[in-house]
């Protein structure tokens, strides 16, 4: 009888049952029905047990991927494109989800109704500044999408130290325009129910900044991996990840910037 346990004759891994899909579903559920409570209710506990979840299944869920990838040797070259594949995919899926927001904020801009006086900005609606935060924001983006680029740069090259020390000036600024749009939001002359644009407004911004706080958490993990000993110049798909979807946070960011602020604004 033949080893179940034997070492594959093939390069793909064929992944063990794993709890981590049906809890993610899980868990995403209850974050988009604490949202809904937020907006409907303004009731947060719901969301904040969701958040919590959500980051629960994903720890559980990367500590499991790492454990493949770095100490059982399953992420072999044909699995690695296929995780390339998987994360273009993803991301594409990413622009699709911001699609539909920038769509609603033109409808609303360019065709305004009745119900904002047929103008836009609403009557009534006190912007903010674009020259002021939302500038100073755009900024702090794309010098962290220098420091991660100069991160990958220096491990393409096995420098450890400016590796580390790249990557940690981008968590920062990530953790530094997380701030800032709290403190933006704490100051804003329009609440999320006061019409369509501060809706779309909230939304688009909102859900961007939902996911500069997702990808500040993919590069922290790199980040603590990395001064752990993980990843070398040939085998580090997981860091190549989150630089990959940290430069579409600051590209989603750019856009948003140029339209909800500058000329929606």
């Amino acid at each position: 009888m033949a080893d179940s346990h034997a070492a594959p004759k093939h390069p793909f891994h064929l992944v063990d049952p794993s709890p981590w899909p049906f809890l993610g579903a899980f868990a995403g559920l209850v974050l988009a029905a604490g949202a809904l409570m937020v907006m409907r209710l303004e009731s947060y506990w719901l969301l904040i047990i969701g958040v919590l979840c959500v980051l629960g299944v994903m720890f559980g869920w990367w500590r499991d991927v790492v454990r493949e990838g770095e100490h059982q040797g399953h992420h072999t070259k044909t699995v690695q494109i296929g995780l390339r594949y998987g994360m273009v995919l993803f991301i594409a899926s990413e622009v699709m989800f911001f699609a539909a927001f920038f769509w609603a904020f033109f409808d609303a801009s360019l065709f305004p109704k009745a119900a904002t006086g047929f103008m836009w900005p609403p009557e009534g609606i006190q912007t903010f500044d674009a020259l002021d935060l939302p500038l100073l924001n755009t900024l702090i983006l794309l010098l962290s999408g220098c420091t991660v680029t100069w991160a990958h740069h220096a491990l393409l090259h096995n420098n450890r130290k400016d590796f580390i020390l790249g990557l940690t000036i981008t968590v920062l600024l990530g953790l530094f325009f997380s701030i800032l749009q709290a403190y933006e939001y704490s100051h804003a002359a329009f609440g999320f129910r006061d019409g369509i644009y501060p809706s779309t407004f909230f939304l688009a911004t909102g859900f961007h900044g939902f996911h500069v706080i997702i990808g500040t958490i993919f590069l922290a993990v790199c980040l603590f991996r990395g001064m752990n000993g993980h990843f070398k110049s040939d085998h580090h798909f997981g860091f190549e990840a989150a630089a990959w979807y940290w430069h579409f946070v600051d590209v989603v960011w750019l856009f948003l910037f140029a339209c909800v602020y500058v000329w929606g604004g």
